[in-house]
């Protein structure tokens, strides 16, 4: 299994390696080095196929190892060290400009950067800052849980004062661009009220 994400590793370093060759010169010299990387990766794989008697524990040992390895890449330095691979496709996607970091303020004043999808849709973006907090309280040892559902019912997204509303829209059909900035806003009563 470990020997599995080491190659789920190469591989996402190989697919980075093939658009390093479509990019022009000044970023190629941003990204991880082939050579480099392929002796990181190449030697655990090796611990770990040729000792098949390594624990669990062991096994993970060695992958954060090769992992805060590949992380001292410049493209990669700003991620942390217990990175997903969902992330690492995030950042990667962000630097050739197939992503877009959104600036939600929250209403205590907190600012999250979510990466989403150039063509992400509002849900994207929904489910984007879902999985920001919740790995956020994960790394911070937080572990209070978050009734989305309330939180959605409760709450819009907004833009600008527009509020996103469908959720299937494309959020640059709302003219949201790589760091703007948008906020929760609380959703008001709908009902009639009779007098």
């Amino acid at each position: 299994m470990a020997t599995q994400t080491l190659d789920e590793t190469h591989q996402t370093q190989m697919e980075v390696t093939e658009q390093n060759q479509t990019t022009s010169k000044d970023t190629a010299n941003l990204l991880p080095s082939v050579e480099n990387t392929e002796n990181i990766l190449g030697q655990d794989e090796v611990k770990v196929e040729s000792n098949p008697d390594l624990t669990h524990q062991e096994v993970m040992n060695i992958v954060r190892t090769s992992l805060g390895q590949v992380l001292q890449d410049p493209l990669l330095c700003d991620l942390p060290s217990d990175v997903t691979t969902e992330e690492i496709n995030l950042q990667l996607a962000l630097e050739y400009g197939q992503a877009m970091t959104v600036n939600v303020r929250r209403q205590d004043g907190e600012v999250l950067p979510v990466v989403v999808l150039q063509g992400g849709t509002v849900e994207d973006l929904k489910q984007a800052l879902k999985r920001h907090i919740v790995m956020k309280q994960k790394r911070e040892g937080n572990i209070r849980a978050i009734s989305w559902r309330y939180t959605w019912r409760t709450y819009w997204l907004a833009f600008q004062g527009q509020k996103l509303d469908d959720d299937n829209r494309k959020i640059k059909d709302y003219g949201i661009r790589n760091k703007d900035e948008i906020c929760f806003m609380k959703r008001l009563n709908t009902k009639e009220i009779g007098y």
